[in-house]
């Protein structure tokens, strides 16, 4: 080969490489553009002024690193007047709704905080509304269903009509137990119901600690029953009937905020016709690194949900 084909054909590789180049950095300017352009219009409608800030708590609850650094930002946030925080849930996890309640409590400490229950408010979702200062519900709102449950299934007899069997070697006779093909009786049978009426004991001391009952009064309503918001409010787990106009007024009447002060969805972020283009990007990227683009809801062991599917 010349000298001037060797340089030809090295040109042209060169060529290559760099057009290769322009291309991704152009690909990567676009996609700064973009994110750019979403997270412009992904902003909550508010100019920074003063503000309600609306939570929603809706479907399973539980533990969630975000939503307790966004309720932590609203304490810190001097433009966040108060916190409505609007319940429709079965529950969730005990874990999930301890922290839930417990963001809530350091979150009244700083500013008012109301909850509206919609549909439901339920188990962990109850344990959520008692964490603010103030509970409306529908009158036929679902609320209640105090209690702590754990569920265990024994495949036992349809493992042996199929012939498998499962052994294994634990440190202890307690580690991993109650085992799935076995009932649930003995030594796993009386540790788990430990666990379940600690649990339990917490849930019911802070329900009467919130609601001002005696625990007399709160273990007569603690038997995992539901309610009506009307017979609820009879029976002291609610304040008043009413909706997210009632929160708004009776912010107003004991605090002195604006009803006509705007009310802004922080959690979670409101979507808007832009924030498709954030989603599929983000999907993408996990994509492009091996991450599923679906996160799956797992529920630990202990649970405070009502219907459990």
């Amino acid at each position: 080969m010349s000298d001037q084909m060797h340089h030809d054909v090295l040109a042209a590789d060169h060529f290559r490489r760099s057009r290769g180049l322009w291309r991704w950095l152009a690909l990567l300017a676009a996609i700064i553009a973009v994110l750019a352009l979403v997270g412009r219009f992904a902003l909550p409608q508010f100019a920074g002024g003063e503000h309600i800030a609306r939570v929603v708590i809706s479907g399973t609850i539980t533990t969630d690193a975000a939503r307790s650094r966004a309720i932590q930002a609203m304490i810190e946030d001097d433009t966040v007047q108060a916190v409505i925080v609007s319940i429709n849930s079965p529950g969730g996890t005990t874990a999930g709704g301890e922290e839930l309640y417990e963001d809530l409590r350091r979150l009244s400490a700083a500013k008012p905080v109301v909850s509206t229950i919609d549909e439901l408010g339920a188990s962990a979702a109850y344990m959520t509304a008692i964490g603010t200062d103030r509970i409306f519900a529908r009158r036929l709102s679902i609320i209640g269903s105090i209690g702590v449950l754990y569920q265990h299934v024994n495949a036992g007899k349809l493992l042996d009509s199929i012939g498998v069997n499962f052994d294994k070697v634990a440190s202890g006779p307690l580690k991993a137990e109650p085992d799935f093909d076995e009932p649930l009786t003995g030594a796993p049978r009386a540790s788990i119901t430990e666990l379940v009426e600690d649990s339990f004991a917490w849930f019911v001391d802070i329900v009467a600690e919130r609601r001002g009952l005696s625990r007399a009064e709160t273990l007569a309503l603690a038997d995992g029953r539901i309610v009506t918001g009307r017979i609820g409010l009879q029976a002291g787990l609610i304040d008043a009937i009413g909706a997210q106009h009632e929160a708004l007024d009776w912010l107003e009447s004991e605090h002195g905020i604006d009803p006509q002060t705007s009310v802004v969805t922080v959690w979670p972020r409101e979507q808007n016709e832009l924030s498709w283009i954030g989603d599929l990007l983000g999907k993408s990227a996990r994509s492009l690194f091996g991450f599923s683009s679906e996160t799956p809801v797992m529920l630990d062991g202990l649970v405070s949900l009502w219907q459990v599917e």
